[in-house]
């Protein structure tokens, strides 16, 4: 470990707690329906958009009628994905001539864009024309963010109301939070890729002359501008298969911290823009001091690992920390970082192999996901995902000063418990009950490059990321089977809406409620008792329950490693 990598991770922390505030504050402006800048450019559009739908934007909808509307506007998306690829021989704007995507392989490629993972069994470059890139994938990068940055406006507004029967309009706040916050934003992050040397074009290829004379030809696209979405919509995926690792995704140390600040940028926004709607902005720096801890423990348990590197090797002679599957130009520290800040959020860009770090290295990015993807999280869902872990904190707390719990004016009862915990069960069940059937079917065996701890982590992490929707790989798993495509597409549409609908329900319950003002016994949920609570709920009830399977993957793996022996 060096001066410079810890002054990198902290020059990062540094930058995002101080856009945290402006960000948190154009936030919540569309959160409100107020006016912005923007709007005396946009607001023709926006009106223009809901006169063409036929939608009343001051229609407000209740739980149900929000999640009904966000259910099939996210079932058609995947329908229109799955067309455009399945169709892709027959479509324009595919210069190298690529065929369809087969079925199997389209149906997991529609559900993974769909639900924010963007989980990906292929190879971009050789398998996706630039229309499939720009229509069937980054349609869904846009709208799957807007949608996830939707459902935490009507979550707010389930602890903001009194007395109230609805949430919002879902159409209104996709509608805003794409056309004021996600395409702007994109527009300019793209010119500044391009100006940093990210290609953007609708060739297909080029062919070059190398310096020893052999031809080579290499792959062309659109690539700023998916790329720019991709991280601020903590989307993942990439135009290449190298992902953020690739020169032309990710050219400098620049355009790579950008990337990383990007991914976080809204979700630390959106925890300002919480304590802002309910009134009380502190409410929404614990829940953001919560986070960050998490976070920096993550960060310097996996920046000590790879910098510790393998003790194997080092009787080998090979000294130093553990370079294998890391970028030159980036480095041990912004591996690191990077590993956690796409496993923390939602999002899954890599740039480096997640496969190739130390077995603990390795360990805190699968770790990141299973705790529910709530260590800021993807865009919105880390929110929501959070305050439901901030719903069972305040039982708990409820239980030991013998009262019924309040969370910001709002009693927390049977009913909001149930749904809560009915909501982050999903997780565990799914993750490992889909584990379970691939480490013991014949199908699901063929696909871990290794044998052994690290080959069960390659599953676990796979199916980890599907239901979680992060998208990151230990790439040394073979997913592109039948087997693999239609089992993790099955987990990555579970994963985000059977946590959503639970989410709504509760958000629907706590709007009809009345406010109740703080007194002398309210447990306060503003301070460090609070924000310690917090951090022990989301590790015991979204971590512990993985231990019994981290202890037959990464753990055993580090054992054996610090052993001598390796896979």
């Amino acid at each position: 470990m060096t001066f410079q990598g810890w002054l990198l991770i902290a020059a990062f922390v540094g930058i995002l707690l101080a856009f945290t505030k402006p960000v948190g504050l154009w936030l919540f402006a569309l959160y409100e329906g107020r006016r912005t800048p923007l709007h005396a450019v946009l607001d023709p559009i926006e009106r223009g958009f809901y006169r063409l739908s036929g939608i009343d934007p001051n229609e407000e909808q209740n739980w149900r009628r929000y999640a009904v509307h966000m259910l099939i506007f996210n079932a058609a998306l995947l329908l229109l994905t799955y067309a455009v690829l399945r169709l892709q021989a027959l479509l324009p704007l595919n210069p190298q001539g690529l065929p369809a995507v087969g079925e199997h392989l389209s149906f997991n490629t529609a559900v993974s864009f769909t639900t924010n993972t963007n989980w990906q069994s292929y190879s971009g470059e050789s398998t996706l024309s630039t229309l499939s890139q720009m229509l069937g994938l980054a349609i869904h990068n846009f709208l799957s963010a807007a949608t996830g940055i939707a459902l935490a406006f009507a979550f707010f507004r389930g602890f903001a109301r009194r007395n109230a029967g609805t949430i919002g309009n879902f159409w209104a706040d996709i509608t805003r939070v794409t056309l004021y916050l996600l395409l702007p934003a994109c527009i300019v992050y793209a010119l500044f890729l391009i100006a940093s040397g990210v290609p953007q074009t609708l060739a297909g290829s080029v062919d070059l002359t190398t310096l020893e004379g052999a031809k080579q030809t290499l792959a062309l696209g659109p690539v700023a501008s998916q790329e720019a979405i991709k991280t601020l919509g903590t989307n993942g995926g990439g135009f290449f298969n190298a992902n953020s690792a690739h020169p032309f995704e990710n050219p400098t140390a620049i355009t790579n911290l950008v990337q990383m600040l990007s991914i976080f940028a809204i979700g630390f926004g959106l925890t300002w823009t919480f304590g802002k709607a309910v009134g009380n902005p502190r409410q929404g720096w614990a829940i953001l001091a919560a986070m960050t801890t998490i976070f920096l423990i993550g960060v310097g348990i996996t920046y000590w690992q790879e910098a510790a590197g393998n003790p194997v090797l080092h009787q080998l002679g090979a000294m130093g920390g553990n370079m294998e599957g890391k970028e030159v130009r980036f480095g041990i520290a912004a591996s690191a970082l990077f590993s956690v800040v796409t496993t923390a959020a939602s999002c899954g860009a890599v740039n480096a192999m997640h496969d190739s770090f130390t077995a603990l290295g390795g360990l805190i990015p699968l770790f990141n996901i299973q705790l529910g993807e709530v260590v800021v999280g993807g865009v919105g869902a880390g929110i929501y995902g959070f305050l439901l872990f901030a719903i069972l904190a305040v039982f708990v707390a409820g239980l030991m000063v013998g009262r019924t719990p309040e969370y910001v004016g709002k009693k927390i009862e049977a009913r909001e418990v149930k749904l809560a915990v009915l909501a982050i069960a999903v997780l565990p069940l799914i993750i490992l009950g889909f584990t379970a059937i691939a480490s013991i079917t014949d199908a699901g065996l063929a696909g871990p490059l290794n044998k052994g701890p690290h080959g069960f982590s390659e599953i676990l992490y796979a199916f980890t990321s599907g239901v979680g929707n992060n998208g990151s790989a230990f790439a040394g798993l073979t997913a592109n089977t039948p087997f693999y495509n239609g089992l993790l597409g099955v987990a990555m549409w579970i994963g985000r809406f059977f946590i959503i609908i639970p989410m709504l329900a509760i958000a629907g319950s706590l709007a009809a409620k009345k406010y109740t003002p703080e007194t002398a016994g309210s447990f306060p949920t503003t301070g460090p008792l609070w924000t310690g609570l917090l951090i022990g709920i989301v590790a015991v009830v979204g971590g512990l329950t993985f231990l019994p399977s981290l202890a037959l993957g990464p753990i055993a793996d580090h054992l054996a490693m610090i052993h001598g022996q390796l896979f």
